[in-house]
């Protein structure tokens, strides 16, 4: 163990080593790691790939965990695009920062990136039509959560929040440790656009995760899934 700090209801979150590789686990269970990162990566490129090419994107990530999603984020999304990092565990933002941990030092120093040492619930909730896309990776997903602050997200009035804090043609991604139908039919009940993506933790290897596109829409129609390797 290198280190560890308390979630918000008081659970122990800690970062640990092994032979070089990196992780965060909560409660004794892994929640992240080096070593398998493919489907965080997928998400930020799920969610900027329609950005490439657009001036003046403004995205927001939801949970810094080791810092891959925001480092594929940067990769995707051109000079001008702002990425609003929220993290409300100082601890974390601590261990990224750590030059002498391989993680996210560098890309926290990039221009593009205002971090936000908060709550995304917050963050979300004060920012109305702001983002291009909005991407969430806050826990383990709508149906196996580790801290019981983060229900609120994925609610009926956490996913109209995400809908009022996107601009019109925005779009939102959930990542999730497995496929949950209830929470993909809420999103289209509240008014999303669904697609359901699949990705595996490694790139060619390891659990397949669940990733949830969805674009506000009058309809609420759902799009079949594709896969992602």
């Amino acid at each position: 163990m290198l280190d560890s700090t308390q979630t918000p209801d008081g659970r122990s979150l800690v970062l640990a080593e092994h032979d070089g590789d990196y992780s965060i686990s909560v409660g004794g269970a892994e929640l992240m790691s080096t070593r398998k990162h493919n489907s965080e990566d997928k998400l930020a490129e799920l969610a900027c790939v329609g950005l490439r090419t657009k001036r003046g994107v403004r995205v927001l990530i939801g949970g810094l965990g080791l810092g891959f999603t925001l480092k594929a984020a940067l990769a995707v999304l051109g000079r001008d695009a702002t990425i609003v990092q929220a993290e409300i565990l100082p601890a974390v933002i601590a261990w990224n920062r750590n030059e002498g941990y391989p993680l996210a030092a560098e890309a926290l120093k990039d221009p593009r990136v205002v971090l936000a040492q908060q709550d995304v619930a917050v963050v979300i909730r004060e920012s109305q039509g702001a983002f291009d896309a909005i991407m969430l990776d806050v826990d383990n997903g709508p149906a196996a959560l580790t801290v019981d602050g983060n229900k609120g997200l994925y609610g009926v009035a956490g996913l109209n929040a995400v809908k009022a804090a996107l601009k019109p043609d925005g779009c939102v991604v959930y990542w999730a440790a497995a496929p949950d139908l209830p929470f993909e039919k809420l999103l289209s009940k509240v008014g999303f656009e669904v697609e359901v993506h699949r990705a595996r933790a490694h790139t060619t290897s390891g659990s397949w995760h669940t990733l949830y596109l969805g674009r506000p829409s009058r309809l609420g129609l759902r799009r079949k899934p594709r896969m992602l390797g």
